[in-house]
């Protein structure tokens, strides 16, 4: 079953490569990579994230790749009193985002779109999650350089218990090609 659905997204993708030129989908594309955390209730959960996404046409829409590469605790301050919430996994999102503020180099935003766990755990009983943040971005003085800071909630919206929500903060940073020259 899982590779029945593997094959449809991969068809998917193909068309959807074929039906767009790639020098005019991806002409204003930024990769940023960076690192995050994981909590919970705004308790700690001692996740590591490491994040890269791909965001284009002005920032306005985002793919990215996740991998939560350590596991996820909860509870007391010892390690055998934490439980136990969620093993390493990786996860996939793809959001549009909307500009909440503009100031100078800082921009807001608000993103809202689908997110695919590979594992389900406590935090969420479903692979399909709708995906949801909330960010800051600055550019820097340098040409073709920023870094974001955004919170992001992935969760089922209640469709299947149990569904906790998987919680976790990431800090991206954005090198261009032309940030060397």
């Amino acid at each position: 079953m899982q590779t029945i659905k593997y094959s449809l997204v991969l068809m998917f993708l193909m068309g959807a490569a074929h039906s767009v030129r790639a020098d005019s989908f991806c002409e204003d594309c930024e990769v940023q990579m960076g690192i995050g955390g994981t909590y919970h209730f705004w308790g700690r959960t001692d996740g590591v994230v490491l994040p890269l996404t791909v965001s284009w046409h002005e920032n306005r829409y985002e793919a990215g790749v996740f991998r939560m590469a350590s596991p996820q605790t909860l509870g007391g301050s010892g390690g055998s009193d934490r439980e136990k919430l969620a093993d390493p996994y990786w996860g996939v999102s793809v959001s549009r985002r909307w500009v909440l503020l503009e100031r100078g180099p800082v921009r807001g935003y608000f993103g809202f779109g689908l997110a695919y766990r590979e594992k389900t755990d406590v935090l969420s009983a479903t692979h399909w999650d709708f995906a949801s943040q909330l960010g800051l971005r600055v550019k820097l003085p340098r040409e073709g350089s920023a870094v974001e800071l955004t919170f992001r909630h992935w969760s089922n919206a209640g469709i299947e218990q149990p569904n906790h929500g998987q919680d976790f903060a990431t800090l991206t940073f954005l090198l261009n090609p032309t940030f060397f020259r």
